[in-house]
């Protein structure tokens, strides 16, 4: 059997006791506790920052058009008398998989032809100008706007079809899509409308099925075969959308030219 050990304390050993020693231990606890509300605030912080960011990263990949085809118009008298050059663009436009809503009263098309570029807002927009397109109507069919588009002019900024676009909707399942609130959602389709009428082919009494009488305005762009043409549409968020095309050599007796892709 093991003998029972017995352990004394030395007469050199001693505890630490009083208030001094009461003092550093409330001091230390106070230093954990401020040191851990600032790690807690700052995490909190950077965690709203985060989220933040990272709402704000998603929507600026997930928001962004898709430009499926473009149809190039060339006006006319009749079947045989067509203009030289291309006078509208019908660009059919939809949502990628995922995106989100997209305001066309918010978004911008530049179009270039190489020579000039017209930098395009929807025609209930007022923001940029201070009125909108000359007598544009949000109770009016897409068809009556276009034909404003086309012919009207304002003195000031100029032309309507130098300065603005109009849209009318493919499919709008669910109602989201107005002229004067046009509201794109994941699987909406819409045709968005540039004017490119030459100056030198004005005087044509038709523009696809809009009866103009000879009224139309300039956009100062010349689309004729051969031209080089780049379109950027910038939506409010998201990325851009590019189409770049070159028309074809000859545009023969077509009165719709597919331009792109």
């Amino acid at each position: 059997m093991k003998s029972n050990r017995k352990y004394n304390l030395g007469s050199h050993t001693s505890a630490q006791v009083g208030i001094g020693t009461l003092i550093i231990f409330i001091a230390m606890v106070l230093v954990a506790a401020v040191a851990a509300a600032v790690l807690i605030q700052t995490s909190g912080t950077l965690q709203q920052k985060a989220q933040s960011t990272g709402k704000q990263a998603t929507q600026e990949v997930s928001s962004n058009l898709i430009v499926k085809g473009i149809d190039g118009i060339r006006a006319k008298d009749n079947a045989t008398a067509l203009a030289g050059k291309i006078s509208l663009l019908k660009l059919k436009v939809g949502l990628n998989v995922g995106s989100s809503p997209v305001d066309v009263n918010q978004v911008v098309i530049s179009i270039t032809d190489g020579t000039t570029t017209n930098n395009l807002i929807y025609a209930s927009n007022d923001k940029t100008y201070g009125n909108a397109m000359n007598n544009f109507s949000a109770s009016a069919t897409a068809a009556t706007n276009l034909n404003k588009l086309l012919t009207g002019t304002q003195t000031s900024p100029g032309a309507n079809a130098k300065y603005y676009f109009t849209v009318d909707k493919i499919r709008d399942e669910d109602s989201s899509f107005t002229q004067e609130k046009p509201v794109m959602n994941t699987g909406d389709l819409a045709t968005f409308y540039v004017s490119t009428m030459s100056d030198t082919d004005l005087g044509y009494k038709y523009v696809g099925d809009i009866n103009v009488n000879g009224s139309q305005k300039g956009s100062g762009l010349d689309i004729g075969p051969r031209t080089s043409v780049s379109i950027v549409i910038t939506p409010e968020s998201g990325v851009v959308t590019n189409a770049d095309f070159v028309t074809p050599s000859s545009y023969g007796t077509r009165e719709t030219v597919v331009l792109y892709p």
